[in-house]
């Protein structure tokens, strides 16, 4: 199941450096960031195989999950927060404030054979009214 953890930040009179380290196994094989996304709702996928970990840099997302047998929704409102979401973590991110930019680390490089769409039957209800809501 999907699981918030806070990073490990270090604050100083010189900043903050928050780190990303022994998160998702593997090696980080891809790395890509979802900004100026208006009202559109993103993802509506789960995996095969990859691990993925959400930072939100900057501004505020909101990411529903579903593996099947439970579903959860996740407000990420700053850079500490890391959701890392398992393969067979059916996910949709919506609710993007204007200035949000989004983060996603993958232990998987890109594979399109790797993505499947159909939502777990117990979130039908909720990812329909998701979608139509960011429509």
């Amino acid at each position: 199941m999907a699981r918030l953890c806070e990073l490990k930040t270090f604050t100083s009179g010189n900043g903050n450096l928050t780190v990303f380290e022994d998160v998702i196994p593997g090696i980080i094989q891809r790395v890509f960031y979802i900004y100026e996304t208006g009202k559109a709702a993103r993802a509506g996928h789960r995996h095969i195989k990859s691990w993925n970990a959400l930072i939100c840099l900057r501004g505020s997302c909101r990411i529903y999950s579903n593996n099947g047998h439970e579903e959860t929704t996740f407000e990420l409102t700053n850079p500490r927060q890391c959701l890392v979401l398992q393969p067979e973590d059916w996910h949709i991110m919506d609710e993007f404030s204007s200035d949000a930019i989004l983060l996603v680390l993958s232990n998987e490089l890109y594979d399109k054979d790797d993505y499947i769409y159909e939502p777990y039957p117990n979130s039908r209800q909720i990812v329909e009214s998701l979608m139509t809501a960011s429509e």
